[in-house]
């Protein structure tokens, strides 16, 4: 069986670029970032560096691996009253976003290395919904709603965001009437930094700037973020 090729994104591409304006100055660095799983080839091994070992492909937003996650802090509530919108494992809140840590990540059907891979995750950066934990693995889903069973050794805490909205507005304040910095296509993948419950500010490419809430995947409509 020849591997097929998946893509999830809103860039029909697969290729998204963070730029400035028209009037800014020439030669400024483009973000390329895209969103992509592909349907694993039938020979894979169960042991692919897919879960766990770090790939060797550069990643297009600067993730320092010494930054820790909250989901490889394993610890146990048996003794507590199960908050079912607590992971039983973490008791971090369900759902919650996190990010891929390296450029591979194989999404299994079940919670271990026997389970098939059903997706494999190749972006580095690319937010993910956790929806649900066991033991080391962690149930996650993208913007639309593909996923499985990941290693949580494969995820980050860093929060990034995808944007939904071509050619959205990076603004110099949360405001409409802010100061256009840069634009950004569908699908580009940006670092999250502070949300209101309206604006989010972002940064990805060298540039930074606020963009709608409502033109990210990554963040929920009632979070906000300092």
């Amino acid at each position: 069986m020849t591997l097929r090729s998946v893509t999830r994104s809103v860039a029909e591409a697969c290729v998204a670029r963070l730029r400035r304006p028209a009037m800014a100055a020439a030669g400024t660095g483009l973000l390329a970032a895209g969103l992509a799983l592909t349907l694993p080839a039938q020979a894979q091994s169960p042991r692919a560096s897919g879960d766990g070992a770090a790939s060797a492909e550069a990643p297009a937003i600067q993730i320092n691996p010494g930054d820790v996650s909250a989901d490889s802090l394993i610890s146990r509530h048996q003794d507590k009253p199960r908050d079912p919108n607590r992971g039983p494992v973490t008791n971090l809140p369900l759902p919650r976003y996190v990010s891929l840590k390296g450029g591979e990540g194989n999404a299994r059907r079940g919670p271990s290395l026997s389970h098939r891979i059903d997706w494999v995750f190749r972006h580095p950066g690319m937010p993910l919904r956790v929806v649900a934990e066991f033991g080391h693995w962690r149930r996650v889903e993208d913007q639309d709603g593909a996923g499985g069973w990941v290693h949580y050794s494969l995820l980050s805490g860093v929060r990034t965001a995808i944007v939904t909205t071509d050619m959205a507005e990076l603004r110099s304040r949360p405001d409409a009437n802010g100061s256009v910095l840069a634009r950004a296509e569908a699908g580009a993948i940006v670092r999250l930094h502070e949300c209101s419950i309206d604006w989010c500010r972002v940064s990805g490419g060298g540039e930074k700037g606020w963009v709608p809430k409502t033109s990210l995947w990554g963040v929920d409509p009632e979070e906000t973020r300092e």
